[in-house]
């Protein structure tokens, strides 16, 4: 104990975290579109086109990593080394798609330990019964409210050693009704969440309910022929929705461009009519970051060559 008069030590700053950045970004006032990746290439792109926030959701990562749909056949070590190879890829801060945690307490606090330590910036958290389906497919059924909540509660709990951008994702409006999710939604937002995720709202109307509803930061995801309208951001903010998710454009854009490039390859053996439509050679090397690879060569063989020199 320091003696009597002594002044007392300053505390140490605390040190910003990649969810304060997502809450910097927030404080802004303005929508946060997330671009939605889910491998190397993907990240890269996202990257390249300096989105301020990005998403690595488990629909377009167990599509890519196992050809298989978002039925809950990915686990949580799959997501987590996702996470780890792809979020150092993207400048911007990630979210990362939880899907329930894989399983109970124990099992979700693993979750956020190893998301914080791939470099993920948050997690979305949602309150599907295991094994979930993706939000848009139909024969969804969710926990008690007690169960997810205490979910929440334990990720928020780890702050500050693990502080990362909470989103409290319920599936409710799907099997139990809007009500139910609007209800869920304010429960979860009362925990102190980062933000609030309703998912598959089906008309203008239930966003709006919604938003009206659920106070703070509220995110809105638009699945391309999914069950919600497809809004544009501006829209959408003005509607009270703040962080605007689109997960899986890319994986369906690449899909049809791969499968066109396939067809036209395998209908005319060559694809000298589809070259327009195909990242050119260069540019793709350019684009994983060929040249910092062949500049670090140099550097070292440069270095080599100076410690070998003779000394007169």
């Amino acid at each position: 104990m320091a003696a009597p008069g002594t002044p007392a030590k300053p505390q140490a700053a605390r040190r910003t975290t990649r969810a304060d950045r997502v809450r910097a970004l927030l404080a802004k006032k303005q929508p946060l579109v997330m671009g939605g990746f889910y491998d190397g290439v993907s990240a890269r792109l996202v990257a390249k086109a300096g989105f301020p926030l990005a998403f690595m959701g488990g629909y377009a990562v167990a599509a890519s990593l196992l050809g298989e749909p978002d039925i809950g056949l990915l686990g949580q070590a799959e997501m987590a080394d996702a996470a780890r190879r792809l979020c150092r890829l993207v400048p911007a801060p990630v979210l990362v798609d939880a899907d329930t945690g894989y399983g109970g307490i124990p099992n979700v606090v693993r979750t956020a330990e190893l998301y914080a330590q791939a470099g993920a910036a948050g997690l979305f958290l949602e309150d599907q019964v295991w094994p979930k389906r993706c939000g848009h497919m139909t024969g969804k059924a969710v926990v008690e409210r007690g169960e997810w909540l205490a979910k929440l509660r334990a990720v928020l709990a780890l702050r500050p050693a693990i502080d990362l951008f909470v989103v409290a994702r319920t599936d409710a409006r799907g099997p139990l009704g809007l009500e139910e999710a609007i209800t869920r939604g304010r429960m979860a937002y009362d925990l102190g969440v980062d933000a609030v995720f309703v998912e598959a709202p089906q008309s203008v109307g239930e966003l709006d309910a919604i938003a009206l509803a659920i106070p703070g930061p509220k995110v809105a995801n638009m699945v391309e022929r999914g069950h919600t309208p497809l809004l544009g951001r501006g829209e959408l903010h003005e509607r009270g929705f703040d962080l605007i998710v689109f997960p899986v454009a890319a994986i369906l854009a690449q899909a049809r461009a791969v499968e066109d490039v396939f067809s036209a390859l395998r209908r005319e053996g060559s694809t000298t009519a589809m070259l327009e439509r195909i990242y050119p050679f260069e540019d793709f090397n350019d684009l994983l970051g060929l040249e910092r690879h062949r500049e670090t060569e140099r550097a070292a063989v440069t270095d080599s060559g100076r410690r070998r020199r003779p000394r007169g």
